[in-house]
């Protein structure tokens, strides 16, 4: 689904339509970002024109039908959301830089502000992404972590090697209860461990696709 790591276009665009024909929505109906590993929210009305430029941004958010959200992914986590009071749904991109930056704080805290969600009503799933097992960290993530999750928290683990791995699912969990999001489901798929099925930029040596995940309200 990723037009810009080598993939023949016409592939990338029929592939899209494949995944857009799946879930019976328009391709027209599209908006994506340029997906910098950062924390800026994004608010759209309407889908991209295509003449019109990606905004750089790593959420994503509307309470519009007719508009098709999607990211895309090679072990980086994505985290879909949906508040079905306010009729508002959203898309994070979550890597390293992206968790401990705080990046599913920073898209509830637009629903609630932009939208006039509540934290409770807000319905959030974590999709696959590289797993605890494959991801490790160096120093510089390690500190960085331990600033947001604490000296002692279980999403950095020390292996027998003395390196140190984080787990981006219950990460971005913690993130999201932070925020009162109560209602989170974890797919516990780990991108590495499943190349068969999904791209990983760590497991197949920064040659891969990328995977994309899409969410859009009904009319």
């Amino acid at each position: 689904m990723g037009g810009t790591v080598g993939d023949d276009d016409q592939k990338v665009r029929k592939n899209r339509k494949l995944g857009f024909d799946a879930l019976e929505l328009e391709v027209s109906s599209l908006f994506d970002v340029w997906q910098v590993h950062g924390t800026n929210v994004v608010h759209t009305d309407n889908p991209r024109a295509l003449d019109q430029p990606y905004q750089k941004a790593d959420i994503i958010l509307t309470d519009k039908p007719g508009v098709t959200l999607m990211m895309r992914f090679a072990d980086c986590t994505p985290i879909i959301l949906h508040d079905p009071v306010r009729k508002v749904i959203g898309l994070v991109h979550a890597g390293w830089m992206g968790t401990v930056n705080q990046a599913a704080s920073n898209a509830i805290e637009a629903m609630i502000k932009s939208y006039g969600c509540e934290p409770g009503h807000i319905l959030a799933g974590i999709g696959p992404s590289i797993g605890p097992d494959h991801y490790e960290v160096g120093e510089d993530v390690e500190n960085s972590a331990r600033k947001i999750f604490g000296e002692d928290s279980p999403v950095l683990r020390k292996k027998e090697n003395g390196r140190s791995h984080f787990d981006l699912w219950n990460a971005n969990k913690i993130l999201l209860e932070r925020s009162g999001v109560n209602e989170i489901e974890i797919a516990y798929i780990c991108t590495v461990c499943h190349l068969d099925d999904w791209f990983s930029y760590r497991g197949e040596k920064g040659i891969t696709g990328r995977f994309g995940a899409m969410i859009s309200l009904e009319n």
